[in-house]
């Protein structure tokens, strides 16, 4: 079930309009499914690099710290917010990425340089670390695997998109409606987690 919520969040954060699944959606109305399917191999290699880094770096702070926890929990809730604001507010437009240069070189380096991406993997993911289920670093390495996975599926959405982009043109609209939804969800979540941090600021009997 924990495993199954935290996929669930980690889809409606992957499929929110962004740098990488910009141009993922790009290289498939320019290149076609197969090559923008390669491409995203070179995202997910990327988002594996910052996962290993957070393995090694943050599990032994989370582990020692409750209070650390609890302010990455927090700024979780404000990043989610952001996001929700930034959907909400600013329409969405395909990337006008360069067409020189190999797409998944291009998909490695967007999401290695991406400042979304390392906020996701040092706020997003530590919010569903319970020190209580065991070792934080396990912890943090299989929520990673996880949303690895829920990437994986959105990329693949947004090259879908595209695709049928390629063949029949989407209208603005229907796109904005979508960004619309998955924004409405965003803001939800972030209420959500708001009221399980402010839940764990009462401290548990056996736990400090």
């Amino acid at each position: 079930m924990w495993l199954a919520v935290f996929f669930g969040a980690s889809l409606a954060v992957a499929l929110t309009p962004g740098a990488n699944n910009l141009l993922g959606l790009h290289h498939a109305v320019h290149h076609g499914p197969t090559r923008a399917t390669t491409a995203l191999s070179g995202r997910l290699a990327a988002f594996t690099i910052m996962i290993a880094a957070v393995v090694a770096g943050l599990g032994p702070v989370l582990a020692a710290s409750h209070t650390a926890l609890l302010i990455i929990k927090w700024l979780g809730v404000v990043y989610l917010t952001y996001l929700a604001a930034r959907i909400f507010f600013t329409p969405t437009h395909p990337e006008r990425a360069p067409e020189q240069g190999h797409p998944l070189r291009k998909e490695f380096l967007t999401a290695i340089t991406n400042p979304k991406a390392l906020l996701i993997f040092t706020a997003f993911v530590p919010q569903f670390v319970d020190p209580a289920r065991g070792d934080v670093p396990t912890q943090l390495a299989l929520l990673g695997a996880v949303y690895l996975a829920a990437e994986a599926l959105a990329g693949t959405g947004y090259i879908t998109i595209g695709t049928i982009i390629r063949k029949a043109d989407l209208t603005k609209k229907a796109r904005r409606r979508l960004d619309l939804g998955t924004g409405t969800v965003l803001l939800a979540m972030a209420g959500l987690l708001a009221t399980t941090a402010t839940t764990a600021t009462t401290p548990t009997p056996g736990r400090t």
